[in-house]
C-alpha cells in the first residue's frame, strides 16, 4: 500500500503556493494562455531539461538561472509560442518576461523561472504578454490551480494534475502537479510542460537528485510519437511551508519523499501518454528478468514507442510478432529463448515458443480498454520477462491513430 492518499487542490495543495491562469491574447483559439506559479517565500527550485540541440529561450534562461542559484518564487509560463528557434530576440524577449513578473510581484528577477509551449519559430506576442501580467497577478488564488492547468495546454484534451499528502515527522507533507502534452512527446531529460510543488523542506542537491530519478521513472518512460520537443521543462518547487525538520540527507524522510514525488510525475506523465494525439487507449509495458532497471526501462521504452505495436494496438490486433521485434532491436541483450510475453491475462509467448490463445478474446481486450474510465480501465498492459535478472522496468505510450496524422499534419495551418 501506498503510504499516501490523494487530496484535491493540484499544485496549491501544499502550503505557501497561489496560482493562476488567464487569456491574454497569446493563442488565436481565444483560450487561456497565460499561467503564473508563486510560492509566498523563496523555494528551493530544481529542474530537468530537454537535451535537444534546439531549445527554446525558456530553457536556456531556466538552466542558467539554477546554475547560478538553486531557489525560486514564480513560474511564469505561456502557452501559444514556443519561442524557441526565434534568435537573440527570442532571449530578449525571455528576459523581458521574467523581468514583468518580478516587478509585478514585487520579488527579484532571480526568482523567476519562465516556460513556454506552442508553434516552434514563433516569438512570444510580447504586447499581449504585457497587458497579460497584472492580470495574472491579480488573479493568483490559492485554489487557481485548475486555471492554471487550462492555460498551460495546446493540443491537450484534457488538464492534468494530481496532489498527494502524507506524514513526515508527525506533520503533513504534501506535493502537488500539473503538466500539458499530447504530441511530440519522446522525452530526454523531462517531457512538454510539468510544473511540481511540495511544502517539505529538503536540501537543494538532494531535491534536484529526487527529481532527476523520479523524471526517468516517469516523464522518460513515456513516449507519444518519438519526438522529442525543444521545450520539454520539468520545474519542482520546495518552500518548506509544512514546517516539518529539513530533509539533508539519504535516510526514511527522504525515501519517502522521492517516493511521493515519483507518483507524482508517474500520474501526470501516464495522463500526457493517454492523452496523445489521437490516442483511444494507454499502453503500458512491464519489462522484468533484465540484468538492471535501465535496461529493462530501455526495452519497455522501446515496446511502447514502437509504431508497429501502437498501430496494432489501435486496430485491436493482438499482435504479439510486433511486441518481440520491438524488444529486440531495444539494444538490451537477452536470450530469446528466455522471452516471455502477455497481454493482459493473455499468455502468447513462453521460453522463446509461441503459445496457443484465443485470439477473438484478446482483441475484446483491446476493444474494451478503448472504451475504458480515464486511467483507470483505458490501459493496455503488456508484460513481458527477458531472463533471470533482477531488473525491473515500466514505459508508457498510447496507440496510434488516423487522427495523430490529421492532427500533426493540420498543425499549422
Amino acid at each position: 500500500m501506498a503510504d499516501w492518499q490523494e487530496i484535491t487542490g493540484g499544485i496549491t495543495a501544499p502550503r505557501g503556493y497561489q496560482a493562476a491562469g488567464i487569456t491574454a491574447g497569446l493563442k488565436p483559439s481565444g483560450l487561456p494562455d497565460l499561467a503564473l506559479i508563486f510560492s509566498e517565500v523563496e523555494a528551493i527550485a530544481a529542474g530537468v531539461f530537454t537535451t535537444s540541440q534546439v531549445k527554446a529561450a525558456c530553457v536556456d534562461y531556466c538552466r542558467q538561472r539554477l546554475q547560478a542559484k538553486q531557489s525560486a518564487r514564480a513560474i511564469l509560463c505561456n502557452a501559444g509560442q514556443a519561442n524557441a528557434a526565434t534568435g537573440n530576440q527570442g532571449w530578449f524577449d525571455a528576459l523581458e518576461s521574467a523581468m514583468a513578473i518580478a516587478q509585478a510581484l514585487n520579488i527579484s528577477s532571480e526568482s523567476v523561472l519562465l516556460a513556454s509551449t506552442g508553434v516552434i519559430g514563433q516569438r512570444i506576442k510580447m504586447d499581449a504578454l504585457r497587458s497579460g501580467i497584472p492580470k495574472v497577478v491579480a488573479a493568483l488564488s490559492d485554489t487557481g490551480s485548475d486555471a492554471a492547468a487550462g492555460a498551460i495546454i495546446t493540443t491537450d484534451l484534457v488538464t492534468k494534475s494530481i496532489a498527494l499528502e502524507t506524514t513526515i515527522s508527525d506533520r503533513s507533507v504534501r506535493i502537488g502537479g500539473i503538466a500539458k502534452g499530447s504530441g511530440m512527446i519522446h522525452p530526454n531529460m523531462a517531457t512538454m510542460l510539468a510544473f511540481v510543488t511540495c511544502d517539505a523542506v529538503v536540501s537543494p542537491h538532494l531535491w534536484q537528485q529526487m527529481l532527476a530519478r523520479a523524471a526517468d521513472r516517469s516523464f522518460n518512460s513515456i513516449t507519444v510519437d518519438g519526438d522529442t520537443s525543444t521545450n520539454d521543462s520539468l520545474i519542482a518547487l520546495a518552500n518548506g511551508q509544512s514546517r516539518t525538520p529539513a530533509i539533508i540527507e539519504w535516510g526514511a524522510e527522504a525515501e519517502k519523499l522521492e517516493a511521493m514525488l515519483t507518483a507524482v510525475c508517474q500520474h501526470l506523465a501516464k495522463a500526457i501518454a493517454r492523452d496523445g494525439e489521437g490516442a483511444t487507449c494507454l499502453i503500458e509495458v512491464e519489462v522484468t528478468g533484465a540484468h538492471d532497471e535501465l535496461s529493462a526501462r530501455q526495452i519497455a521504452k522501446t515496446i511502447a514507442g514502437s509504431s508497429l505495436v501502437k498501430s496494432a494496438i489501435f486496430g485491436r490486433d493482438p499482435n504479439w510478432g510486433r511486441i518481440a521485434a520491438a524488444a529486440g532491436r531495444a539494444g538490451v541483450p537477452f536470450e530469446q529463448e528466455n522471452l516471455q510475453i502477455k497481454l493482459g491475462d493473455f499468455l502468447m509467448l513462453e521460453n522463446g515458443q509461441p503459445l496457443t490463445f484465443d485470439r477473438t478474446a484478446a482483441s475484446a481486450y483491446l476493444k474494451k480498454a478503448a472504451v475504458g474510465t480515464y486511467l483507470q480501465q483505458d490501459t493496455v498492459l503488456i508484460s513481458v520477462n527477458v531472463g533471470n535478472g533482477y531488473g525491473v522496468g515500466k514505459a508508457w505510450g498510447c496507440d496510434l491513430s488516423y487522427d495523430y496524422v490529421r492532427i500533426n499534419a493540420e498543425y499549422t495551418t
